[in-house]
């Protein structure tokens, strides 16, 4: 199935849901050091696999990290052609001072802000979705 290439559909479905946890980005020379837990999400990057993961995982496996996130799920089937969803939220968050971190799924965008703007994060979000920015 297709995903939603619509920038005003992709707008009023986006639907945003706040995951419960707290998440991190930590970089790591060998996957090996993950010891098997469970990973969110990864890059790689010159300078090492970027992870995502829960916050106690990385804690337990004494991995430093310095950004501890919320993570929001837009339940949207965005296609990943679709053009104007990223900017239009993330210009939204930027303009209430929210930094965000966005990672594009095969169904959905997910956005990492700083936990103590989650909330905040959601209203904004709600806010664009009505239409209200």
């Amino acid at each position: 199935m297709a995903g939603e290439t619509s920038l005003d559909i992709l707008l009023r479905s986006m639907s945003p849901q706040l995951n419960p946890g707290d998440y991190v980005f930590c970089s790591i020379a060998d996957h090996a050091q993950l010891e098997g837990c469970e990973v969110l999400g990864s890059f790689r990057e010159r300078e090492g696999l970027t992870v995502i993961l829960e916050r106690q995982q990385a804690e337990r496996l004494r991995l430093g990290f310095d950004y501890v996130a919320a993570w929001i799920t837009l339940n949207v089937h965005s296609a990943l052609a679709a053009v104007g969803l990223t900017a239009a939220f993330a210009g939204a968050l930027g303009q209430a001072g929210i930094s965000c971190n966005v990672i594009a799924g095969y169904y959905h965008d997910h956005l990492f802000v700083g936990r103590t703007d989650a909330e905040r994060a959601m209203d904004v979000l709600r806010q664009l979705a009505a239409g209200e920015e």
